[in-house]
């Protein structure tokens, strides 16, 4: 399986939040699965802490890359086309990172780990569920 994580799930496991589900870890981990890391959550979450909503034990510019690399999760840069796929996308979730992260998946045929019930709104998107071996 191919997955993209929503930045909040790659917050979690680098943090170890109890709030990412064992299931969803494992997933992460399972050698099988091609994980990806949109480069607008690393944006997103260097913005968050330049103003003060994010804290972490580095520089995010050396943390956050660090921490993708030893999880294995490989980085999803924008590209035009990511962009163009915006224009057909229901305005359900008015988040721009979340946007982006919806137009990437749909881009490169991702399943989405979220637990952001907007973006679970969307139809024609596939998602990762628990029940997904």
């Amino acid at each position: 399986m191919n997955i993209i994580l929503d930045t909040h799930i790659f917050l979690w496991l680098i943090s170890k939040d109890p709030r990412l589900s064992e299931d969803k870890s494992q997933a992460i981990i399972n050698s099988n699965n091609q994980v990806f890391l949109s480069v607008v959550s690393i944006w997103e979450c260097v913005i968050k802490y330049q103003i003060g909503k994010l804290s972490f034990p580095e520089s995010p510019e050396i943390y956050l890359p660090q921490k993708r690399s030893d999880h294995l999760i490989k980085i999803l840069d924008i590209k035009e086309n990511t962009i163009k796929q915006l224009i057909k996308l229901p305005m359900i979730h008015k988040d721009p990172f979340d946007r982006l992260i919806i137009c990437q998946s749909l881009e490169h045929s991702l399943t989405i780990m979220t637990e952001d019930e907007a973006i679970l709104n969307y139809p024609n998107l596939s998602f990762y569920s628990s029940n997904i071996p």
